[in-house]
């Protein structure tokens, strides 16, 4: 009996004493939580209601209730046919058929047509002879999403083979290893503003250091306008952002790397397996949660370019270079169309909520 009561003394214990540690963890949040609430919570429950207003900055009319008018602005998209005018008396004229009504242009079309009314031109393409034309009621946020996708597909293949290259590099312990992981690491910590002059100086046409040592390699090399050529800008924007956080996901790598057991290798060599083949079957499968971690965290950073655009180009040239952050923030600040600005803000953080689910969904899957 006595046994059994001091049993009962020590879980009664040791309960009161996991309740005192859940109120005194509850408390330690309270602060965190706070914070989360009046910066992220509250702006966002705020943003929602605006992106449903017609509200300008530094207006004196007050702000009406439009309802979902500006999403649908927003994604507003038509798929029209066209067909060319075969006459022989017109040859001479660039016409088209639409409804068996006769067309010079474009913009006469949508003029005429209630249902095109607010629409523009955002590409056509040709299909058995036939002239189809994509319309937008808001072209440039299409394209600027459009931008920000190749952005994402041409920086995250980059920066995450990169920082995978120089992980594997560096994961023995060597002398000068410790200088050169504070020399790729230096970007990160760089103020970003003085990367993108830095490296606005570096691609200059003429006498860009990357231009003239092209040159020099190569001298039937073509110096290239890399800010001012819409082929080439946002590439060029996307191997800075690549070199300057290439820093941060190598040493993410590096953690995933030294958390393999060294007896793994030990058993492949044993087993007579190539460096190639201790690769394939050792190392990419215990880094399958980093590398997962990696490129979903480096898309969601993607995402959310601004500053090099901003800095280097200001969206151009021909809006080749537009993002949808760098769109929100036009829209909203410089042109005070603050509710538009938040539906754009709005649809930016569905997509990223969507990438987050999918990393979590991808992380607690197991084969």
């Amino acid at each position: 009996m006595p046994i059994k009561l001091a049993k009962d003394s020590e879980y009664q214990f040791n309960y009161t004493g996991m309740q005192q540690g859940k109120s005194y963890a509850r408390l330690m949040l309270l602060p965190a939580a706070l914070l989360l609430f009046l910066f992220l919570c509250l702006p966002l429950v705020v943003s929602v209601g605006v992106s449903l207003t017609d509200e300008r900055l530094l207006s004196p009319n007050s702000a009406h209730f439009v309802g979902l008018e500006n999403y649908k602005r927003l994604l507003a998209v038509k798929v029209i046919e066209l067909k060319r005018a075969n006459n022989l008396k017109e040859q001479t004229e660039d016409m088209f058929i639409y409804q068996h009504k006769r067309y010079r242009k474009l913009r006469e079309l949508v003029r005429d047509n209630a249902e095109l009314f607010g629409y523009s031109e955002l590409t056509q393409f040709n299909v058995f002879g036939h002239t189809r034309v994509v319309l937008a009621r808001d072209v440039l946020f299409i394209r600027s999403f459009i931008n920000t996708c190749k952005f994402v597909a041409m920086v995250v293949p980059m920066q995450v083979v990169l920082a995978l290259l120089l992980a594997l590099a560096l994961r023995r312990n060597f002398t000068g290893s410790g200088v050169l992981k504070v020399v790729f690491f230096t970007p990160v910590v760089t103020s970003m503003v003085v990367v993108c002059v830095v490296w606005t100086l570096m691609l200059h046409q003429q006498e860009g250091l990357i231009n003239q040592a092209i040159k020099y390699i190569w001298p039937a090399y073509v110096q290239i306008d890399w800010l001012n050529d819409p082929q080439w800008s946002l590439f060029a924007i996307a191997c800075l952002s690549a070199w300057q956080g290439v820093g941060v996901q190598m040493l993410i790598i590096l953690a995933g790397l030294q958390a393999i057991p060294n007896t793994l290798y030990e058993a492949a060599s044993l087993d007579g397996a190539s460096p190639w083949s201790q690769f394939r079957h050792v190392t990419l499968p215990g880094l399958r949660h980093t590398l997962i971690f990696v490129v979903l965290s480096t898309t969601i950073f993607a995402f959310a370019l601004f500053v090099q655009v901003d800095v280097m180009t200001q969206g151009g040239p021909q809006d080749s270079t537009s993002t949808v952050l760098f769109y929100a923030i036009e829209k909203g600040f410089r042109q005070q169309q603050i509710a538009y600005g938040s539906t754009v803000c709005i649809l930016y953080f569905v997509v990223i909520l969507a990438l987050s689910l999918l990393q979590k969904k991808l992380l607690s899957y197991d084969k």
